[in-house]
């Protein structure tokens, strides 16, 4: 009788290899992190962000503060020198001198000096013009930095109202940096909805969608933003002018993502998973939202990434011609509107006014630079 040979069993580790499984967010953030353009351009935001969430803390005036009347008239004042060695060369506490401002008989404008006969240092966390922190629960009146009086530190100069536009800069950048945000996640939510519902039932529902996104393309982007912006009085307050310019915003951006997604749900629509959920008696609703939009989630986050520029643009292209935020609140496309008031002057004598250009310049690349790493992260066939 044959006998059987035993070999050794070799026990399987059901464990292994486990930990070298990666989730699929884990994996998109690896594959972000080599694109060197995106983590400048993200880091970049975070900054912006940060200095926008702080600014009633770092800006040394009010918003609204203005220095227009004598002894304290500071219009179109150039920005403040600080000095850092004492008049016998050595290293002290950084310091200002006042500046006084004296018309030209000749050209009619302000021009200043300083008066070098009593520094005045700069001291951090001093108290200041209050201000409201945590959503209103909260009162404070302490500024990063400070100078006593008569002395004035204009880190950026002012506008031609007197008011300092440092502190302006970061609380127009409370309108700005979030009216792109908010409008991109409201038009994303429109886009997902109008092009699942177009995708999913198709037919005569499909073709009302698509015709009304055929009429927003049809329409010149800014002339219809105009348009529907003109329909209400320019005297709103601020707070329903910021929700006015989100929502018109929204309604015209909306259509692009919504013809993207109404084409990978009718794909998607055709896949046994869904088949499936349809023949087990799953709701309309629940299969678009369960089953088809998780699956037009990885264009929705570069779409929406790359959106929102788009939307800071055409925000302060309002606010430039004088439809967005209004006086006395800060945008920086309102502050824009200013420095294009002095014509080509601006460039040569003031050109302090125009650093909100260059923060709409540096917020749009920051972002497009995010979007592009954000797509490659994303994408299958590029990962190695």
């Amino acid at each position: 009788m044959a006998q059987r040979t035993l070999t050794h069993s070799v026990p399987i580790d059901l464990k292994q290899g486990l930990g070298e499984s990666k989730s699929q967010l884990v994996i998109v953030w690896q594959q972000f992190r080599k694109h060197q353009l995106a983590m400048i351009g993200g880091a970049i935001l975070i900054v912006l962000y940060l200095l926008t969430a702080t600014a009633d803390f770092i800006a040394p005036y009010g918003e609204t503060t203005a220095f227009r009347r004598a002894p304290d008239r500071y219009l179109n004042a150039p920005p403040a020198t600080i000095y850092f060695r004492a008049p016998d060369g050595k290293l002290t506490r950084p310091f200002v001198y006042p500046v006084t401002g004296v018309r030209n008989p000749r050209t009619f404008r302000l021009e200043y000096t300083e008066d070098r006969t009593t520094p005045y240092p700069i001291y951090f966390f001093v108290r200041g013009a209050p201000y409201k922190v945590f959503f209103g629960l909260f009162t404070s009146d302490i500024h990063l930095l400070g100078v006593e009086r008569p002395a004035t530190m204009f880190l950026w100069g002012t506008d031609p109202n007197g008011r300092d536009l440092f502190g302006r800069i970061w609380f127009g950048a409370r309108v700005s940096l979030t009216v792109g945000i908010f409008a991109a996640l409201l038009a994303l939510f429109l886009g997902l909805l109008m092009g699942g519902i177009a995708g999913y039932y198709g037919g005569a529902v499909d073709n009302v969608i698509m015709r009304m996104v055929e009429v927003l393309f049809a329409i010149p982007g800014l002339f219809l933003l105009i348009t529907l912006r003109t329909i209400f009085p320019v005297t709103l307050s601020p707070n329903v002018t910021y929700i006015l310019v989100i929502s018109i915003l929204s309604l015209v951006g909306w259509g692009g993502l919504a013809r993207v997604i109404r084409s990978i749900v009718l794909s998607l629509r055709e896949m046994d998973y869904t088949q499936a959920a349809r023949a087990l008696g799953a709701a309309d609703a629940r299969i678009i939202v369960r089953h088809l939009l998780p699956g037009t989630l990885r264009y929705a986050l570069v779409s929406l990434t790359l959106d929102i520029p788009g939307f800071i643009l055409l925000e302060s292209a309002l606010s430039f011609l004088g439809l967005g935020i209004q006086e006395p609140r800060a945008s920086w496309g309102l502050m824009l509107s200013q420095a294009q008031e002095g014509g080509l002057e601006t460039f040569a004598a003031r050109p302090w006014l125009l650093l909100p250009g260059l923060f709409i310049f540096l917020t749009v690349l920051a972002y497009n630079f995010l979007g592009d790493g954000l797509a490659d992260a994303t994408d299958p066939r590029l990962r190695h």
